[in-house]
């Protein structure tokens, strides 16, 4: 049998209006496994009361649970309507918050701390399938923690993934609609974890390349990937198909749609990835698979937060040493790097992480003399761009004539041109691409 695999987010579930209307978007003849999110908020709210107990304040982590648990029992109130549902997802809410409020201040560590966030998406995949029951519709609650695991190096575990994701869905033989939890996990010592980057798509990548599915749906609250950020310029539109290697770099760059390596495990099985919209399910949102999708370019994004540091030394000429050297620095300090430019007795580079930044400074220091530039934003603009034709180029810096532009990457790889600058410039930039790429006014 071939599943499906769709993952909604917290929006997706954020309400329980919202968890009523999935049953339209899952409940039909394909089988499925529906990943879910919390809701949305949930997280967040949990963060809080680990930084409550991390702060040893009883009375602000019993707040903040008691108006958690409130929330969830008025949306319990209005998404069950029979006696029955209504008891069973009252002690559901009973049961999982009284599993919170029972940590003891003086035992908190990370690991409670995952425990405790864990529990948004146990609560809304169980939510959902008490609706779905309520209302005769037959599904399996498939629990994450027994198959969902990350290695040592925090990657998917996927042989142990593949053994007994299959050792749990043949417990239900002929079973056609699965609901598991996103983000979470177990690590290599078996404790509750998280996927970190990308969370429930990562889950739904995850997933889908396990069972080899034939299509993975992420559905949010917007049409798929635009061809610049709407929240910044005025005019966009969804860009219908996408490579692989064109939706990760716009991830990687700034869209914030999709965490840039969260589709690499249907990547490497070639599984076609479908990003859609909930509050609109008829669009037909962005298809992200191995395709050629055409020369030209497709859209833009950018990257805010980023640190330019400018390495300089008179010795470089003929130093062949020095890049290795450089580079062996930010390797020390697990920092990676975006772009870089270099000439004879120089190298420009940024990075997006600053969290060693002072350490790397010192040792570059110690070999050159340094710049640093702070708050740069890389622009990006991908799509299929053929290092032997001409004019792509031309037509983005023809766009940016009238703003400085500190760095230029290009001819890395076929599918984006990277441009550095100063993040107050971020709007402007965006703008202007816009109208000289897209011809939008």
């Amino acid at each position: 049998m071939m599943f499906q695999v769709l993952k909604f987010g917290g929006t997706s579930v954020g309400s329980a209006q919202r968890i009523k209307e999935l049953v339209k978007l899952t409940v039909n003849q394909q089988p499925k496994v529906v990943v879910l999110s919390a809701m949305s908020g949930t997280t967040n709210a949990l963060v809080e009361i680990c930084h409550a107990f991390y702060a040893k304040n009883t009375g602000m982590a019993r707040d903040l649970i008691k108006r958690l648990k409130e929330k969830y029992s008025s949306e319990v109130s209005a998404l069950y309507s029979t006696e029955q549902g209504l008891l069973k997802a009252g002690q559901l809410i009973e049961n999982h918050f009284n599993y919170i409020e029972s940590f003891t201040l003086d035992m908190f560590t990370v690991n409670e701390e995952k425990a405790i966030l864990a529990q948004g998406e146990l609560l809304s995949t169980a939510m959902f399938h008490y609706y779905l029951e309520e209302n005769n519709i037959s599904s399996v609650l498939l629990p994450a923690l027994n198959f969902m695991r990350i290695d040592a190096n925090d990657e998917p575990d996927m042989p142990y993934i593949e053994k007994y994701l299959e050792v749990e869905m043949k417990k239900h033989s002929g079973q056609e609609l699965f609901i598991t939890q996103g983000y979470i996990c177990r690590n290599s010592f078996g404790e509750i974890d998280n996927l970190k980057r990308g969370g429930s798509d990562y889950s739904a990548s995850i997933l889908g390349a396990a069972l080899r599915s034939p299509e993975i749906q992420i559905w949010t609250d917007i049409d798929g990937m635009h061809n610049n950020d709407p929240r910044v310029v005025n005019k966009t539109h969804p860009v219908n198909e996408l490579s692989f290697d064109e939706a990760a770099e716009l991830a990687y760059f700034g869209a914030k749609i999709l965490h840039p390596t969260c589709i690499l495990p249907a990547q490497k099985r070639n599984i076609p990835v479908r990003l859609k919209n909930t509050m609109q399910p008829e669009a037909s949102g962005t298809l992200i698979a191995n395709l050629s999708t055409g020369e030209g370019i497709k859209a833009v994004a950018a990257k805010d937060g980023i640190t330019a540091i400018n390495i300089k030394s008179d010795r470089m000429l003929l130093a062949f040493g020095f890049l290795r050297a450089v580079f062996e620095i930010f390797e020390r300090y697990k920092t990676p790097i975006d772009m870089i430019c270099t000439s004879e007795v120089a190298v420009s580079l940024t990075i997006d992480n600053d969290k060693h930044l002072n350490e790397i400074l010192r040792e570059l220091k110690e070999i050159s003399q340094v710049e640093v530039e702070t708050e740069q934003t890389i622009i990006c603009v991908v799509g299929q761009l053929p290092k032997d034709k001409a004019g792509y180029a031309f037509k983005v810096m023809e766009s940016l004539k009238t703003i400085p532009v500190r760095m230029v990457s290009y001819g890395g790889s076929n599918n984006n041109i990277s441009l550095l600058v100063n993040g107050s410039l971020k709007k402007n930039a965006l703008i202007a691409l816009n109208k000289g790429l897209f011809n939008y006014q």
